[in-house]
């Protein structure tokens, strides 16, 4: 029987250094699963709550003690004896006993964490890979990955106030040739960054994070947030492929960062390009959007420029794929 027999908690640490939770889940079959919860960056103003101790002497104020003891002493004896593929039910009792909108009361690093590792005991029991129980039984196409290749914004100490460049090698006709194609122009990358005089260091997510020369007069201290595009459009071409053909380009702006909600406008600091209405954000995208392969746009303005998302979506919705992060997140207006 797929019945929980085991639910337990402990305390990581995460590609970022910081701590997290980790969550198994065994069942009496068996069948085991273990996940571990992720952590951005940049996150929006309704995302539901990441549930942290505030002891300023432990990881400054980072750690995840209280949420991996709401597991072990109030998640665990509520779904013991349930069945683990009973998804929906066990998610329920977890919002259940939170009983808060934005799961400020267990964490929802703590339930994101049970409710991941049941599934994969879930897809254990079945003999099944997670992708496979998920998606059913023709789940076996995989979608064009973005590859981030320059960090800016909260991601590094960069030039950039946009927080991720990405390049999508949509000519590729397997996933393996689009895993090669990526590094290969992510080599050719830190070529065309040394040519110019750039630093090589890395970001928060492992892409580029160069910044301007004072008094330079390469693509990062003339073009501003746009250099970055320039940088890869060069890069491209060196690794031997066709932009716009073989590769295109997507852009997380994470623009709530650099929204100054007093002032009304987004503040382009790093760059130097100053104060930005949300007019002056939409003509510089269209901007792009015609010189480069630019054919995705995430979080191009900020979570509460409603006006300006219609207007985006009016200018540019029929052109490229945008995208909503922080504008949705996990709870409603």
């Amino acid at each position: 029987m797929p019945s929980i027999v085991s639910v337990y908690a402990r305390e990581v640490i995460d590609s970022r250094g910081n701590p997290t939770v980790e969550a198994e889940v065994t069942t009496e079959s068996g069948a085991w699963g273990r996940a571990i919860v992720p952590s951005g960056a940049s996150t929006g103003e309704r995302e539901a709550i990441e549930l942290r101790d505030g002891d300023k002497t432990r990881f400054g104020g980072k750690g995840t003690l209280k949420a991996v003891e709401n597991v072990n002493t109030k998640i665990a004896p509520a779904i013991l004896g349930m069945d683990v593929t009973e998804q929906t039910a066990i998610d329920k009792v977890m919002l259940e006993l939170d009983g808060t909108p934005f799961k400020s009361n267990l964490g929802a690093n703590a339930t994101l964490a049970v409710s991941l590792a049941c599934a994969r005991a879930a897809a254990d029991f079945y003999g099944e890979p997670l992708y496979k129980y998920i998606g059913g039984a023709n789940a076996k196409v995989l979608p064009v990955p973005m590859m981030n290749v320059l960090n800016g914004g909260k991601h590094a100490d960069s030039a950039s106030d946009v927080q991720e460049y990405m390049i999508m090698p949509v000519g590729a006709e397997t996933f393996h040739g689009a895993i090669r194609m990526g590094a290969e122009i992510f080599h050719a990358l830190a070529k065309v960054l040394k040519k110019y005089g750039y630093n090589t260091a890395v970001g928060d997510e492992g892409g580029y994070a160069p910044s301007s020369i004072p008094g330079g007069n390469g693509p990062l201290e003339t073009l501003g947030n746009e250099g970055p595009l320039a940088l890869m459009l060069e890069a491209v071409e060196a690794a031997g492929y066709k932009p716009g053909t073989d590769v295109c380009f997507a852009m997380d702006a994470a623009s709530s960062e650099f929204y100054d909600e007093e002032k009304g406008c987004y503040v382009l600091a790093r760059s130097g390009e100053g104060e930005k209405s949300s007019e002056d954000m939409i003509e510089l995208y269209e901007k792009w959007v015609e010189k480069y392969p630019l054919i995705s746009l995430e979080d191009g303005l900020a979570e509460n420029d409603w006006d300006g998302w219609v207007e985006l979506t009016k200018r540019l919705g029929d052109k490229i794929q945008l995208v909503g992060d922080d504008l949705f997140v996990t709870n409603t207006t």
